[in-house]
């Protein structure tokens, strides 16, 4: 095991509590041989397994004969990836829950992988506990996929939840979601989308055998959501969630990581604290929808021992779900083409004409407007509230660049997809 933080903890509390279930459900039992650790000294969340030894040097694990599978839970890229690619080398099996690392640089690890005959394993990689990975691979790998959605970071998650039934302000979320755990004291990744948008880069990998290339991918994170914003949302019957979102359009992929409001009468609108949610549709099955805790030490670890389980029941490795190890690149739908419901709030001031005008740019980019509030006066202006029908991305930015030329906003214009 190279890592021996919160998840591999975890993993060696289930492989001690479930031992006998395991080896009723597969035949053998797993041991832990080696840990590889960066600190042999510094303290354990849990005990080293009895006969585990720690290590700092990874040729320990990756060149040892009697070691069958690596589980890598160290994180980071450049590291991971030099380690899986030696195990892998050496014919060994690995389990990962590294989404950087397959969503930025893995292809050439399926592709070794696949020369070696072994198993690359990842069902932690997404959604923690949450059984996504298999699912797509497997129980509904008959199925064309046509739209999925989720809730991939806990962390995002639990701030949003927090500012919308407390009435928390977004600095004070994630203040209390780190004291909490749920974020990191350096929260990027989490709050910024870039966490989601690996994950989504691998669920498109699986449900529909393409590549999206992670680099190319719209992410829009949370940071910048008002109070404001969520309290609007609430009044017109909506939620704000971070979704990870793709859907064929006919023949294209359409995807991106968004904000986007949600209504509150939707299973996943009411996915609250640091629990995640995915809903697809497949064109037999139709809608699924899967809930669970998205981090953790146990949850992980859970799917981590799901994967350590296929490879102790002898499965055929079946790494990407489809033939080919390295899919070929999706047919994209440019973001700007995407068509969506929009919600609209600029701060304008109490002058006349001013929402006459804000509709006219509108309706000079074709956008119709489904409702329109004005409410009171705030400190930085009146904000004017728009809900459209559905319209293209550039028309909503063609139209917020229209009405930022003409010096009608007092601030910069908040607009966020609404979830059909």
């Amino acid at each position: 095991m190279a890592g021996f933080g919160t998840v591999g903890s975890g993993l060696a509390r289930v492989l001690d509590e479930n031992r006998q279930w395991i080896t009723e459900r597969t035949g053998r039992e797993m041991v832990i041989k080696t840990i590889l650790v960066r600190d042999l000294a510094k303290p354990r969340a849990w005990p080293v397994p009895q006969g585990a030894t720690l290590t700092a040097d990874p040729a320990v694990l990756t060149d040892d004969p009697e070691i069958d599978v690596l589980v890598e839970l160290m994180g980071g890229i450049a590291a991971p990836h030099a380690i899986i690619k030696r195990a892998l080398e050496a014919g060994k099996h690995v389990v990962t829950a590294n989404k950087a690392l397959l969503a930025e640089d893995g292809y050439d690890l399926y592709r070794l992988a696949e020369q070696q005959n072994v198993g690359l394993h990842h069902e932690a990689s997404v959604a923690g506990g949450i059984p996504i990975v298999q699912t797509l691979k497997e129980s509904l790998a008959g199925n064309r996929i046509g739209s999925l959605v989720g809730i991939l970071n806990g962390t995002a998650n639990y701030i949003l939840s927090e500012m919308t039934s407390n009435g928390l302000d977004f600095a004070t979320a994630l203040g209390q979601a780190q004291e909490l755990g749920y974020a990191e004291a350096d929260p990027t990744l989490d709050i910024e989308g870039h966490d989601t948008a690996h994950k989504l880069v691998l669920l498109i990998r699986l449900a529909y055998g393409m590549d999206y290339p992670y680099a190319e991918l719209p992410v829009q994170g949370i940071a910048g959501i008002d109070r404001m914003d969520i309290e609007f949302a609430r009044e017109l019957g909506f939620r704000i969630k971070l979704l990870a979102q793709v859907r064929d359009v006919d023949g294209k992929l359409e995807a991106g990581v968004f904000p986007t409001l949600v209504k509150h009468t939707f299973l996943i609108a009411r996915v609250g604290g640091a629990y995640n949610a995915i809903r697809l549709e497949g064109n037999a099955v139709g809608p699924v929808f899967l809930h669970g805790l998205g981090a953790g030490s146990l949850p992980t670890a859970s799917a981590v021992l799901a994967d350590l389980m296929t490879v102790a029941r002898g499965a055929a490795p079946h790494n990407t779900g489809f033939q080919r190890q390295v899919p070929p690149r999706a047919d994209i739908l440019p973001p700007a083409d995407a068509e969506s419901s929009y919600y609209v709030r600029a701060m304008v001031p109490d002058n006349p004409g001013v929402l006459r005008d804000l509709a006219g740019a509108m309706a000079d980019h074709s956008i119709s407007i489904a409702q329109a509030i004005q409410k009171g006066q705030h400190p930085q202006g009146v904000p004017l509230v728009f809900m459209t029908h559905a319209a293209r991305a550039s028309a909503i930015q063609g139209a917020i660049a229209q009405v930022q030329a003409a010096g009608l906003l007092l601030a910069p214009p908040v607009c966020y997809r609404v979830l059909q």
